[in-house]
């Protein structure tokens, strides 16, 4: 079978099983199976396809008619112009993150940073800070050693690894130690309740660990916020990923201990980021 044939195959699979984009989609297995751009997709396109390569094509569309995520299939997802290998361990990196990230690079252009990134998943907060700031040092924690693996292996796909360090820690139970000018954290913020009535393609193979938020979905706010003035430098900034209606919430939990808060929206022009400066002189708890 030659390119064209198979990638006519693969958008027809895709339309027939309702998945959505599925031009864009066929495109992207396509390519990615046959590590060629889109531009050779077209110069090529009467090329054989080697059958080793055309079964594990087919594999991934029957993958992909299951609702599995094309980026569990393809092992990679871009993440701030970037590659970061993803696994069933880790939540996929999305768009709405790079919000948070930017925001972050913006507050330290050419001034280095000590950042502590909780709930690191895949890395990719902690690495892309560590890539776009040659000066940032970063630390980061997750309750799954999987997932962990997984990040130490991103840190060294993109050179970062002698600045980027990760650990494992529970953050509900666990101790948090160090001094730092950043804290960064996109925590699990999906209510618990919430979980069964989202798309099959995240409830069935992202990792729950990664989505459940508690009862309010607030409950891993709660405890950093607590935590975070205790381990800030002054002016120290704490940074967080929000879900769609959390923004004010989470902005009422942090100012006892924070000024200067802000609000980021996403392309969306929803709430995504909710961003404060450490209170001077304030007294600290830690629980």
């Amino acid at each position: 079978m030659v390119i064209r044939e198979l990638l006519q195959f693969v958008i027809e699979e895709f339309k027939n099983g309702g998945i959505e984009n599925a031009i864009f989609e066929a495109h992207l297995l396509v390519r990615g199976v046959l590590c060629k751009s889109s531009l050779d997709i077209v110069l090529c396109k009467e090329d054989d396809v080697p059958k080793e390569k055309e079964n594990v094509i087919m594999e991934g569309v029957r993958r992909r008619l299951k609702h599995e995520p094309l980026q569990y299939i393809l092992g990679s997802q871009e993440f701030m112009s970037l590659s970061f290998k993803v696994t069933p361990d880790v939540l996929i990196p999305r768009a709405d993150t790079e919000v948070l990230v930017e925001h972050i690079i913006s507050k330290y252009v050419n001034q280095g940073m000590l950042a502590l990134d909780i709930g690191t998943g895949s890395g990719c907060i902690g690495i892309s800070l560590a890539v776009y700031n040659k000066n940032a040092y970063v630390r980061g924690l997750d309750i799954s050693e999987k997932a962990l693996c997984v990040a130490r292996e991103n840190a060294k796909m993109h050179l970062v690894h002698d600045r980027v360090s990760f650990e494992l820690c529970d953050v509900l139970k666990d101790s948090i130690w160090g001094r730092y000018d950043v804290i960064v954290s996109n925590p699990p913020y999906i209510e618990t309740d919430a979980i069964l009535s989202l798309g099959k393609n995240v409830k069935d193979f992202e990792p729950v660990l990664a989505l459940d938020g508690g009862a309010d979905g607030l409950k891993f706010y709660r405890r950093i916020i607590s935590a975070a003035p205790k381990l800030l430098n002054d002016s120290g900034i704490l940074a967080f990923e929000v879900g769609h209606t959390q923004a004010q919430k989470v902005a009422q939990m942090m100012d006892e201990s924070f000024d200067n808060i802000e609000f980021v929206k996403d392309l969306c022009g929803i709430e995504r980021v909710v961003c404060g400066v450490k209170k001077p002189g304030h007294i600290y708890r830690l629980t």
